[in-house]
């Protein structure tokens, strides 16, 4: 008792699997053919369904997006290259445009049947739906299109490419052209706008002389140099009539006739003179003496002199007498005098008469300066839209240069280019599930399946199939199990049972094997 009952724990933890795979077999030998029917069932299946699995072949090719070539750096500043930042959403709505899919129904034979519109719209709705169009690199479109023929996909595919390509440089080439046309017209327009500023402008200026750009600034300079000019000569004047008061004042003191000493008087002058002089000598010296000599002699020619000049004086009074009364004449300083002061009188007019003008043109140059502060504000404005235009236009001028560059660089191809990185190729396997794939996931499947429901039978059945488990619930030890005898026809049943699962279960490798030879050999 002892015995059994250490034995008890050793039975209990023995492990499940092990008690499992003895039923698993029976029972597996009781259900061969059941199992082996499963198993040819969904084995050739899978096989049926991968053999009628429509092929998907897919072609790719691939666009090159050239930005940067030898024309950019020279037109660098005159033109303006067509950038595309999303290619591929950009080469998208390009190929899935209705013209573009026209033709590739046409391209793909789809039209040859004469599809209506609304099967057209359909036929393109699957057509958008197995294209794919991606941007692996920023400058690299990729179309990816997949059908069950491979040569239309190839077709279709390289149709898709030409178009993009054919499409995109003809829209940069609208886009490019549409933007000259449009400079071109506002070019037109602020043309007739400057022209009409410029006629408004001329018109001001000729209707009002004085608004000219910096008349202002003459007229202020003219006006100083009017009120210095007065000012000098009010000075000159204050100058002048201070001259002529002084002149006026010596004139009052000099008479005008003088009386003159005429040469015969200053002879006799002079003779009086020598005579005192010999006297004198003759007080201490006697004739002889040599001054007395010399004085005497002096004396003598002295009064030959007189002689002379009194037949002299004779001659002039019968001809043009120049004294009065033989010893008066006219005062030479009176003379001057009175010159003088005729000069600053009529200088002093002249001053009086500067100074009148002087104001005058003051005067005229003031008032025309307020015509010129009234009118500056309008001259002003009429400036200022004339410069505005006229800044505008040469501006738009330089643009509208700019995009006929672009507009040629576009229309000969120069700018942004595109170019077939790689073309596309006839598929010569399909894409996707093949028949392989599903071959493997069926055989896969028709083995899992059986044992799945096998162990499931086991686990949820309800009868004792093994010793251990009438042990483990009854708590008893057992002392042994009689084996289940078979009669002949069990036996030759089972046989039946066994052959007709080997021909199931042979057929499957079988089917596979013919099915692959003939996708080897290009016959399915």
């Amino acid at each position: 008792m002892n015995q059994s009952a250490g034995d008890w724990p050793i039975i209990e933890s023995q492990s499940s699997l092990l008690s499992v795979l003895p039923v698993a077999l029976e029972e597996s030998r009781r259900r061969m053919v059941l199992i082996a029917a499963i198993f040819a069932l969904l084995a050739l299946s899978t096989l049926a369904l991968g053999i009628a699995l429509p092929k998907r072949y897919s072609a790719t090719t691939s666009i090159l997006v050239e930005q940067s070539n030898i024309i950019g750096p020279l037109m660098e500043g005159r033109a303006v290259p067509t950038g595309v930042v999303n290619r591929a959403g950009i080469a998208r709505q390009v190929a899935f445009s209705r013209k573009v899919m026209n033709e590739i129904l046409e391209a793909g034979g789809w039209l040859a049947e004469q599809p209506s519109a609304l099967e057209r719209d359909k036929l393109s709705e699957r057509i958008s739906d197995r294209t794919d169009i991606s941007n692996p690199r920023p400058n690299l479109i990729q179309i990816t299109y997949t059908d069950p023929d491979p040569k239309r996909a190839f077709v279709v595919t390289e149709k898709f490419a030409e178009l993009v390509i054919n499409e995109s440089l003809a829209t940069k080439e609208r886009e490019s052209r549409d933007a000259y046309e449009f400079i071109d017209s506002q070019v037109r327009q602020y043309h007739a706008k400057l022209t009409e500023a410029e006629a408004n402008l001329e018109r001001y200026r000729r209707e009002n002389p004085d608004a000219r750009p910096g008349i202002d600034a003459d007229v202020n300079a003219r006006i100083g140099e009017l009120r210095r000019q007065i000012e000098t000569s009010r000075m000159e004047l204050v100058d002048l009539q201070s001259t002529e008061a002084s002149l006026r004042s010596q004139l009052s003191g000099e008479s005008e006739i003088s009386m003159v000493q005429t040469r015969a008087g200053q002879f006799r002058a002079r003779l009086a003179e020598l005579q005192s002089e010999r006297d004198r000598l003759l007080l201490n010296y006697t004739e002889q003496h040599p001054d007395v000599v010399r004085t005497q002699h002096q004396i003598a020619d002295l009064q030959e002199d007189l002689r002379r000049e009194d037949e002299r004086a004779q001659t002039r009074l019968t001809d043009a007498p120049t004294v009065l009364d033989g010893s008066a004449s006219y005062n030479p300083l009176y003379g001057e005098l009175k010159s003088k002061l005729a000069d600053v009188g009529s200088r002093s007019a002249a001053a009086l008469s500067r100074i009148a003008t002087g104001e005058t043109m003051l005067a005229q140059e003031i008032e025309r300066s307020g015509r010129i502060a009234a009118s500056e504000s309008s001259l002003a404005e009429l400036t200022r839209d004339y410069e505005v235009n006229r800044d505008l236009y040469q501006d738009l001028l330089k643009r509208r240069e700019n995009a006929r560059v672009s507009m040629n660089l576009d229309a000969e191809r120069r700018g942004l280019s595109f170019r077939i990185q790689e073309p596309a190729t006839v598929p010569l396997r399909p894409s996707g599930l093949r028949l392989l794939h599903v071959a493997s996931a069926g055989l896969l499947l028709a083995i899992a399946t059986p044992l799945a429901l096998l162990f499931g039978l086991i686990k949820f059945d309800p009868r004792v199939r093994s010793a251990l488990r009438i042990e483990r619930e009854a708590g008893l030890p057992l002392l042994g199990s009689v084996p289940s005898y078979r009669t002949r026809v069990q036996r030759s049943r089972t046989t039946r049972r066994i052959a007709m699962a080997a021909v199931l279960v042979a057929t499957v490798p079988i089917a596979y094997f013919l099915v692959f030879t003939l996708k080897l050999t290009h016959t399915l």
